[in-house]
C-alpha cells in the first residue's frame, strides 16, 4: 500500500512538472503583453486659406467617405480675386491684339524704308561704277570733262540718297515696339488666375480618405486659418495595435510574425493580426542622451534592472468597427513560433 502512494506522488509529480514545461514552453514561444493600444494613422485637418467657416455638414465622431465635404470656406473673396485676374486678362487680351497691329504697321514702314535703302544702295553702286569707267577714258579723249563731272555728280548725289535711306530704316526699324512687355505681363495675370482658382478650390475641404470625425471643435461662423486645425481625422481603413513587449521577448519576432489580439471593450471577441514592424528605438527613462521624436515606454519598476520595452506593431485586418478606437486597451500575443524565416 505504501508502494501505491509513492508511484501515485510520483506520477503527479511528473504529470506536473510535464505540465509546467509545456506552459513554459509556450510561454517562450507566445510571448504576451497588455501593455498595448488600438492605433489607426490620423491628420490633422488645416484649411490652406483663411475665412468664415460657412458650412459644417459633419458632427464629431460622425463616419465619413473619400470626398464627403468636411467644411466649407466663404467663397467669396476668392471668387471675387478669381474675376478680378480673368477681367484684367482679357483687358491685356485686348491690349495685345491692338499693339500687334500698330507693331505690324510699323513693322510694314520698316520693311518699305528698308527696300528704299537697298534701291538707293543699289543706284549708287551704279552711279560710282559708271564714275570710275568714265575717268579712265578721259585720258584717252573718249569721254569729256563735263562728262565726267556729270557722272560725278551723279555719284555724290545716289551717296546722299543711299545715306539718307540708311538712316530712315534704322529709324523705322527702331520704331518697331513689340509686345513682349504685354505678353510677360499676360503670363503673370494668368498665375494669379491659376493661384486664384487653387484658393477657391481650398475654399472646400472634403475627406481625403474613409474615417472619422474626432476633436470637432467649432461650428459654422468660426474663423479658420491655416494656422489652426478645425478637426482630426482617423483613418479607419487600416487599424493596429501598438504593443510594447520587454526586449527579451522580441527574438525572432519580424515582418509576418502571426499574432492574436483582443481589446479590454470585449475579451470576448478574438482578432487576428501580423506583425507589421518592430521598432527600432526607444527613449530610455534612466539617463542617456538621444535624439527626441522617438516613443516614450515607461518602466513600471525603477529600482531594479528592468527589460525595456519595444512597441510592436501588429495590423489587424479584419477589426470591429464599433470595437476599435484610438488608444483603445488592448492585449497582444505574438506566436512567433511561426515567425516567417529572414524578413
Amino acid at each position: 500500500m505504501p508502494m501505491t502512494k509513492k508511484v501515485y506522488a510520483t506520477l503527479i509529480v511528473c504529470l506536473t512538472l510535464s505540465v509546467l514545461g509545456v506552459v513554459l514552453c509556450k510561454v517562450d514561444n507566445t510571448p504576451r503583453t497588455d501593455d498595448a493600444y488600438a492605433y489607426a494613422d490620423t491628420i490633422n485637418v488645416v484649411p490652406e486659406v483663411s475665412g468664415w467657416i460657412t458650412e459644417l455638414p459633419v458632427h464629431d465622431n460622425q463616419l465619413v467617405h473619400k470626398g464627403d465635404l468636411l467644411y466649407r470656406i466663404d467663397p467669396r473673396p476668392y471668387q471675387n480675386a478669381l474675376n478680378s485676374a480673368q477681367a484684367q486678362l482679357a483687358i491685356l487680351e485686348e491690349q495685345i491684339k491692338l499693339t500687334q497691329r500698330s507693331v505690324n504697321a510699323q513693322q510694314y514702314n520698316a520693311d518699305a524704308v528698308s527696300a528704299q535703302e537697298a534701291s538707293a544702295r543699289a543706284q549708287y553702286i551704279q552711279a560710282a561704277t559708271t564714275y570710275s569707267r568714265k575717268q579712265a577714258l578721259v585720258s584717252k579723249g573718249y569721254v569729256s570733262k563735263e562728262e565726267l563731272d556729270q557722272a560725278r555728280t551723279a555719284m555724290n548725289s545716289a551717296e546722299a540718297t543711299r545715306n539718307a535711306a540708311h538712316l530712315q530704316s534704322r529709324q523705322a526699324n527702331a520704331a518697331v515696339s513689340g509686345v513682349d512687355a504685354l505678353v510677360a505681363q499676360r503670363e503673370e495675370v494668368r498665375a494669379q488666375i491659376a493661384e486664384a482658382q487653387l484658393n477657391l478650390e481650398y475654399s472646400e475641404v472634403h475627406a481625403s480618405f474613409d474615417g472619422r470625425v474626432a476633436s470637432l471643435r467649432t461650428t459654422v461662423g468660426q474663423h479658420a486659418s491655416p494656422a489652426q486645425s478645425v478637426m482630426t481625422l482617423i483613418d479607419t481603413g487600416k487599424w493596429y495595435v501598438m504593443a510594447n513587449f520587454r526586449e527579451t521577448d522580441l527574438k525572432n519576432v519580424r515582418r509576418g510574425t502571426p499574432a492574436t489580439v483582443w481589446l479590454s471593450g470585449d475579451t470576448s471577441k478574438v482578432f487576428s493580426g501580423t506583425v507589421e514592424s518592430v521598432s527600432y528605438g526607444v527613449t530610455p527613462e534612466d539617463g542617456g542622451n538621444i535624439s527626441s521624436g522617438l516613443p516614450s515606454v515607461e518602466r513600471s519598476i525603477n529600482w531594479v534592472h528592468v527589460s525595456q520595452r519595444f512597441p510592436v506593431r501588429i495590423a489587424v485586418p479584419d477589426p470591429d468597427p464599433e470595437l476599435f478606437r484610438v488608444g483603445a486597451s488592448a492585449i497582444a500575443t505574438v506566436h512567433r513560433d511561426n515567425a516567417p524565416v529572414g524578413e
